[in-house]
C-alpha cells in the first residue's frame, strides 16, 4: 500500500527530529518557541488548519473502515502529525491495496 509505505518513510525521520527537539527543549518548549512572534503564530495556525483538514478526512475514513476514529483524533490533537501517520501505518490492507 503506497500510503502505508509513504507514511512510514515520513514517520521515521520525523520521529528522530521530534525526539531531538524534545530532548533539547521539551514538549512545552516546542510550543513556547512559536508563542513570541507573529511568524510563530502563523506557523501554529497553519498547523492547526492542516490538521483539521486531515481530521476531516480521517474521521469518515476510519468509520468507513470500521475503525474508531477517536483515538486517532486524540493522538492528532496531542502529537500533531503522528496521529494521522500512525493511522495510515496501522491500516489493514485490502487485496486491491497490496
Amino acid at each position: 500500500m503506497v500510503n502505508k509505505q509513504m507514511a512510514l518513510t515520513i514517520l521515521i525521520p520525523f520521529t528522530v527530529l521530534s525526539g531531538y527537539a524534545m530532548a533539547q527543549v521539551g514538549y512545552l518548549g516546542i510550543w513556547n518557541y512559536n508563542r513570541y512572534s507573529p511568524a510563530g503564530w502563523q506557523v501554529l495556525t497553519d498547523l492547526m488548519i492542516a490538521l483539521v483538514l486531515v481530521l476531516s478526512w480521517l474521521i469518515p475514513e476510519a468509520r468507513k473502515n470500521n475503525r474508531n476514529p477517536w483515538p486517532w483524533v486524540l493522538a492528532t490533537v496531542l502529537t500533531g502529525s503522528f496521529g494521522p501517520l500512525l493511522y495510515l501505518i496501522t491500516a489493514k490492507q485490502t487485496p486491491s491495496q497490496e
